[in-house]
C-alpha cells in the first residue's frame, strides 16, 4: 500500500497514518512533550509537537535518497505528555520512554523546549551503557543553573553530563554560550559553527568520536534561521540542510542510532515551512536508520 501524505490522513498522527501503520505496537513511537516553562526569549515551543505532526501529514512518504518507505515499520503517535512542572514532566517522560524501550520500540521525543531531553536520554543510557550523545544546537546549554533554575532549557546538557553510563557528549553547530559555561565545555568534542561552515571534513571526525550506540538530541536552532526561523532563540550563522543530512547519514551508516529527540520548534502560523522542515527531519532520520535494515 503506497500512502502519499496530502494533509488528509488521520489528524493528530505523524504522517496521517491509518490504523494498520499507527497502532500502539508499532516499531516507532512518536512521543510529543508540549512543554514550555523555562524559555526566556520567545515562547511557543509547547505548540511545536502539534505543528510538526500536522505538517507531517503533507509528507511524501517515499524517501527518494534511500529508496525506502520508513512508515511501513509502523509509527505510533502517543498521547502528548502535558505537565505543569519540570520535575513532573521529566519523571513522566522518563517513565514513558522506559516503557516503550522495554517493548523494544524506537522512541522519538518531540519538544517542547530543550529541558525535556535529559529524561529520554537517562532512559536510553540505562538501556545502552556507553551511549554517546550527539547534540546539534546553536547553544552549549551547559549552565549549571539559569536564573536559579537547574532544570532550565539552558541547563539541558549540564544535566545530561550528570547521567551515568554516558560515554561522551559531542556538540555540533555551537555558536552561542556564556563565559560561565567555559569550565564545563569539552573543546575537543565541540564543533563550533564558525569552524565547520566552509567544509564537511569534520563529519568523519564527529562519527569517529562516537561510541557504537548513539542518541541524537536536535535543537532546531542548530539550523541557520534563514531556513529555520521558528525557534525561541534563533542565532545567525547556523547549519544548512545538506551538510546536516550528510552528518546524520554517516552516523546512521557507521553507528547505531538508538533514538532521538527534536526540540525547540516555535511555530509561526504565517510561515509553515519550518514546521514542514522539522517533520521532514524526523522522516529523513528514520529513512537513514531503517533503510539499513
Amino acid at each position: 500500500m503506497d500512502i502519499i501524505g496530502e494533509g488528509t490522513g488521520v489528524e493528530g498522527r505523524f504522517g496521517g497514518l491509518p490504523d494498520e501503520y499507527a497502532h500502539v505496537n508499532a516499531k516507532v513511537v512518536i512521543l510529543p512533550v508540549p512543554f514550555d516553562l523555562t524559555t526566556t526569549y520567545q515562547k511557543g515551543s509547547d505548540k511545536g509537537p502539534a505543528a510538526l505532526i500536522e505538517a507531517s501529514r503533507n509528507l511524501e512518504l517515499y524517501d527518494i535518497e534511500t529508496a525506502s518507505q520508513p512508515y511501513t515499520v509502523g509509527i505510533y503517535t502517543a498521547p502528548a505528555i502535558k505537565r505543569d512542572s519540570s520535575e513532573e514532566m521529566l519523571a513522566s517522560v522518563y517513565d514513558q520512554v522506559k516503557k516503550h524501550l522495554h517493548h523494544d520500540q524506537f522512541v522519538i521525543t518531540l519538544g517542547g523546549e530543550h529541558s525535556i531531553s535529559p529524561a529520554p536520554i537517562r532512559a536510553f543510557a540505562e538501556k545502552y551503557p556507553g551511549l554517546s550523545v550527539l547534540q546539534l544546537d546553536a547553544h552549549a546549554d551547559l549552565q549549571m543553573a539559569y536564573e536559579g533554575n537547574p532544570l532550565s532549557h539552558a541547563s539541558a546538557m549540564a544535566r545530561v553530563l550528570e547521567i551515568p553510563n554516558i560515554e561522551n557528549l559531542i556538540a555540533v553547530g555551537i555558536r552561542s554560550m556564556s563565559h560561565e559555561e567555559l569550565p564545563y565545555l569539552n573543546k575537543k568534542n565541540t564543533y563550533f559553527a564558525h569552524d565547520i561552515w566552509q567544509s564537511t571534513t569534520w563529519i568523519e571526525q564527529v562519527v569517529n568520536s562516537l561510541s557504537d550506540e548513539v542518541y541524537i538530541t536536535f535543537d532546531l536552532d542548530a539550523f541557520d534561521p534563514a531556513i529555520m526561523p521558528s525557534t525561541g532563540t534563533p542565532e545567525p550563522g547556523g547549519l544548512e540542510w545538506y551538510p546536516v543530512m550528510q552528518l546524520l547519514k554517516a552516523v546512521a551508516t557507521k553507528k547505531k542510532i538508538v533514538g532521538f529527540d527534536i526540540v525547540e520548534l516555535c511555530p509561526n502560523p504565517a510561515n509553515k515551512a519550518p514546521d514542514f522542515l522539522a517533520a521532514k527531519l524526523v522522516y529523513k532520520l528514520l529513512s537513514y536508520i531503517f533503510s539499513r535494515h
